[in-house]
């Protein structure tokens, strides 16, 4: 087996800062390089937000936050996680980064099939109960449907 590109699948919490870690430790023992992606889901802002409030037929003033500004707000967020793990873990390796919109598991896979990944590492919040039937899990779908290895690596 040959792995010369892994991709790790991040965000901003401690769950996925470890997985980078074990990523890019995986990588130096394999002189392999490494794709860094994160996924930005689009955050909803409901129309009673900026419309008419429909209990007392008032209306709400506008936020001041547009979607194409938060779109860049979350994209400049994105930014940020990728260099600080990239700063913080990827000294001497080959590093790409990735930030996509959408569903972050099928975010992942796609960008493992455009980056031609051998293998995907990403963290587990480890959800069980209700918490997992209402958020899912991006570690679960990823396994399920990705075309290549991934590796999910559980914070300890």
């Amino acid at each position: 087996m040959m792995i010369t590109k892994i991709l790790i699948g991040i965000d901003d919490s401690k769950y996925a800062e470890h997985a980078a870690a074990y990523g890019f430790d995986i990588a130096k023992k394999f002189n392999a390089a490494v794709g860094v992606v994160t996924i930005i889901e689009p955050v909803a802002i409901p129309s009673a937000a900026i419309g008419t409030d429909p209990l007392i037929g008032g209306s709400f003033q506008n936020s001041g936050v547009g979607e194409l500004e938060m779109m860049d707000i979350q994209n400049s967020h994105a930014t940020d996680i990728i260099n600080n793990i990239t700063k913080k873990f990827g000294e001497g390796i080959n590093v790409s980064h990735f930030t996509g919109f959408g569903s972050r598991a099928d975010g992942i896979i796609d960008c493992a099939k455009e980056y031609g990944a051998d293998l995907i590492i990403v963290g587990t919040h480890k959800r069980s109960g209700l918490d997992r039937l209402l958020e899912g899990s991006v570690a679960e779908h990823v396994v399920r449907h990705a075309e290549v290895p991934v590796l999910v690596v559980p914070f300890s």
